[in-house]
């Protein structure tokens, strides 16, 4: 559809460029503008003779729509809308990112999350409908058709229900949450403003994604969230696995921020913008290409977001600083200091300074627990260990003759988990068997034959069986290997225990 864009402003020039973004992100092919700088007029907002020449633009272009960047009120978008030929539609800056909302939700939390915003902005609007059509001038006006007295409480039962739906899937993504903190990960969510490349830095960051994975297609579908070179091309949240030095976190990529939202808009998103509030670490993503009025009144409009929510620290990362010289990322920095101080100056596109994004990353979460269990070698023992490395960090592994030696860092929820992990062992079901009797007279001796990499760890002999165990150094994990050899008496000895040779 081709539009004529048009903004007012007090007593600035008016700025058309995110406009003409949204319209394009909207799907409308821009024919034309129209700016004007003065107060706001009630009846028109724009001067009425303004409104006149807005008319004979679309007129000339044969534009389809008008799109006022612009909070307009109802009477006022029927004003206007009154003064354009017919068939042409009116809508302002917050109906075009509803409709650009619209089109790219794909998951049911999504799609509810328009919904509910849609339906948030309709309802004060309905008693101003009902007047407007009463009057028979223009019914259906805004595309609601003719009025229905039922109409406002028919919006206010549906927002009840979406809002329930919305509150159930909050529920089950924290329970998720949480179940993902308890296994060791932390998380780390991706804010910013719209089209600053954090989905780009999201698949640059993530363990099992490639930069060029993912071209056109959608991020609630794919395996990773969608980058292109428009607004809101990420709607929904997307969450993948990185590992750093020492730790694993999990990314979550979210809906990018822009200015001048009214507070319902955001408020109706509430349940996608948990996933930064509930972070453990916030990466703040910021345009570098910038001029710096530009970068500043978007860091300013994310913190307006954020801060009354975000109790987690804040990383200021300077993205695509591949399209900026030194001399002036080191100028920016210094103008912004005093907004987002000490920020990490990376490119997504080209990998530049990734690695020191990640270790800043890893110095600014929570700080983990240090542990040192000492384990009872039992059936059991080497799974525990084996889980100790999947949750934490291991930094020391000492085996001794009756146990195993774990030090290791860890979250306080896995050192918890852990701890009573190790409470629960018990002796192996062989050793049992002994009773606590060591008899004598039976002598195994060193096994021949193994690789000069192993070790015989322990040899034990009770009644009934021999048992061996063998711990193998090549392994950095040192897994055990166990063997039992259940014997019918001590009169009779295979050839091969006899021998020394104990099979694996």
């Amino acid at each position: 559809m081709d539009a004529i864009i048009a903004k007012r402003a007090d007593s600035t020039e008016a700025d058309l460029t995110e406009i003409r973004q949204l319209a394009a992100a909207g799907g409308y092919d821009t024919v034309g503008h129209l700016a004007q700088k003065r107060v706001e007029d009630a009846a028109f907002h724009f001067g009425e003779g303004k409104v006149d020449q807005l008319a004979r633009r679309v007129a000339r272009r044969d534009a389809d729509c008008v799109i006022v960047d612009n909070d307009l009120g109802p009477y006022q978008t029927f004003n206007i809308g009154g003064k354009m030929p017919s068939g042409v539609e009116v809508i302002n800056r917050f109906t075009l990112i509803l409709q650009i909302f619209g089109q790219r939700a794909q998951t049911r939390k999504a799609q509810l999350q328009v919904e509910l915003a849609q339906l948030r902005y309709e309802l004060p609007r309905a008693e101003a409908k009902a007047s407007l059509a009463t009057r028979d001038e223009r019914p259906g006006f805004m595309g609601l058709g003719e009025y229905d007295e039922s109409r406002e409480l028919d919006i206010k039962r549906q927002i009840s229900e979406i809002r329930a739906e919305l509150e159930s899937i909050a529920t089950k993504e924290q329970d998720r949450r949480a179940q993902r903190r308890e296994s060791g990960f932390n998380l780390v969510a991706m804010a910013g403003y719209t089209n600053a490349g954090k989905s780009t830095l999201l698949r640059r960051l993530a363990a099992e994604l490639d930069i060029d994975e993912n071209a056109g297609r959608h991020p609630d579908l794919a395996s990773t969230a969608e980058s292109e070179d428009m607004l809101f091309t990420t709607l929904g949240t997307t969450t993948r696995r990185a590992e750093l030095q020492k730790r694993e976190v999990l990314l979550t990529d979210t809906v990018g921020f822009i200015s001048d939202l009214p507070h319902w808009l955001v408020e109706s998103f509430e349940s996608t913008l948990d996933s930064v509030y509930r972070a453990d670490l916030v990466l703040l993503v910021v345009d570098a290409s910038e001029p710096v009025p530009d970068m500043r009144e978007k860091i300013v409009t994310c913190h307006d977001t954020l801060h009354q929510r975000v109790e987690a620290p804040i990383i200021t990362v300077f993205n695509k600083i591949d399209r900026v010289d030194a001399d002036e990322l080191a100028d920016k920095q210094a103008a912004l200091s005093a907004l987002a101080p000490n920020p990490v100056a990376v490119s997504a596109k080209a990998g530049t300074d990734i690695t020191a994004l990640r270790t800043r990353v890893e110095s600014e979460l929570p700080d983990w627990m240090d542990e040192r269990l000492v384990l009872p070698m039992t059936d059991n023992t080497m799974s525990l260990v084996s889980w100790i490395h999947d949750h934490g960090h291991v930094e020391t592994e000492d085996y001794g003759d009756d146990s195993v030696i774990v030090g290791f860092q860890a979250t306080p929820s896995v050192v918890s988990r852990a701890r009573s992990k190790a409470a629960e062992l018990r002796p192996s079901s062989i050793e049992s068997a002994w009773n606590g009797r060591q008899p004598t007279g039976l002598r195994v001796r060193q096994p021949t034959g193994l690789s000069d990499t192993r070790r015989t760890d322990r040899t034990r002999s009770g009644p009934g069986f021999v048992f061996c165990r063998y711990l193998d150094i090549r392994n950095l994990r040192s897994r055990v290997l166990s063997v039992g050899i259940f014997l019918g008496g001590f009169d009779h000895i295979p050839d091969h225990v006899q021998s020394g040779c104990c099979p694996l």
